[in-house]
């Protein structure tokens, strides 16, 4: 009889863990996605899975006041809906913090996600190719406030960070946008992937397909 039981602790429990895999429960710390990975080799759509399904990284601007070096922060943004990415980064900054302040000196900006939060990566170190990493640089631009956009990009953000909608009012929070001049891919073995700006925002019909 104490060797039934033990056994269905065990089915149980492992009834439970298969249960928590396939409803995209945290492991590892990390969420696991229901949606497919993008074969690498179809780079605009994968490209545009990996910052849909992100929803922070790093990003970079040119710190007047430390003789122009880069300055990183970690950040959150939104690109859209949840698993309705448009590939445009919106972000919520603050001139609070250096980030916008020098943003609004120096537009020049890059913003690089990593793959590894996701929990796709197996084992892979994030600095393995085949963990892949993406990196936007352009400029960083505030979003008229009054303007449609502004609203829109507040959908697609308070969306994915719901806390946002909650922040000081008296921080004069703001909207901004990357607007993308270059994109470096590296999703596996044998260097950067060639994407233009063009193929990442207009993926073809059955490439955007194999996003959603």
């Amino acid at each position: 009889m104490g060797l039934f039981i033990i056994r269905n602790e065990n089915y149980v429990l492992n009834l439970l863990c298969f249960v928590l895999i396939i409803s995209g429960g945290p492991v590892h710390g990390r969420q696991l996605l229901s949606q497919t990975r993008p074969d690498p080799d179809n780079v605009a759509p994968f490209a545009r899975w990996l910052v849909s399904q992100n929803s922070w990284g790093v990003l970079s601007t040119i710190a007047d006041d430390l003789g122009g070096a880069p300055f990183g922060n970690v950040v959150s943004f939104s690109d859209g809906l949840p698993d309705k990415g448009t590939g445009v980064t919106y972000f919520y900054l603050t001139t609070l913090d250096p980030t916008a302040r020098y943003a609004l000196k120096d537009h020049r900006s890059s913003f690089t996600i990593s793959e590894y939060p996701l929990g796709t990566c197996g084992k892979a170190d994030p600095e393995n190719p085949t963990c892949s990493k993406i990196t936007l640089t352009g400029k960083l631009n505030e979003v008229d406030a009054k303007s449609e956009e502004a609203t829109t990009a507040k959908s697609y953000l308070f969306a994915k960070h719901t806390e946002m909608k909650d922040w000081p009012k008296d921080h004069n929070f703001q909207v901004f946008k990357l607007d993308i001049e270059e994109i470096f891919l590296i999703n596996y073995f044998g260097g950067p992937k060639p994407l233009t700006v063009d193929q990442y925002l207009h993926p073809g019909k059955d490439e955007l397909t194999a996003i959603y």
